[in-house]
């Protein structure tokens, strides 16, 4: 998610957690990347502090962060995404099959990015 946009800008399914995972993911987002300034939060999982990732953040000159054990408030962001995504999505539907969940996945991410109205497209509320 770019914190900044509030936009999901890379994302990847898989039926296992691990390195792979990240790897496929953080691919998406190389031809974004800028050097020195680019700010990748993460949880601590081990994917991130892998060998394969400490890699991927030094060659592309990265900032890498991670919260403190017990404070993860840099979370926040993403928390609230898979939230949203939870109770307008998933807990409305039910799944067969992987692709059909990948597929609703896909289709809600679109959603989010273009069309989901929020206070920063300019939604009023009524004083």
């Amino acid at each position: 998610m770019d914190y900044g946009e509030n936009k999901i800008v890379a994302y990847q399914l898989s039926r296992h957690n691990n390195n792979a995972l990240v790897h496929d993911t953080v691919n998406q987002i190389e031809e974004i990347i800028i050097p020195t300034k680019t700010l990748l939060h993460s949880d601590r999982g081990f994917q991130y502090t892998s060998h394969s990732f400490k890699n991927f953040v030094e060659k592309h000159q990265i900032t890498q962060s991670m919260s403190r054990v017990g404070k993860c408030i840099d979370n926040g962001p993403m928390e609230n995404f898979w939230g949203i995504i939870k109770e307008e999505m998933y807990r409305l539907s039910s799944y067969e099959t992987f692709e059909e969940l990948k597929n609703d996945i896909k289709q809600y991410i679109e959603f989010f990015n273009t069309k989901r109205v929020t206070l920063k497209m300019g939604l009023k509320i009524p004083a």
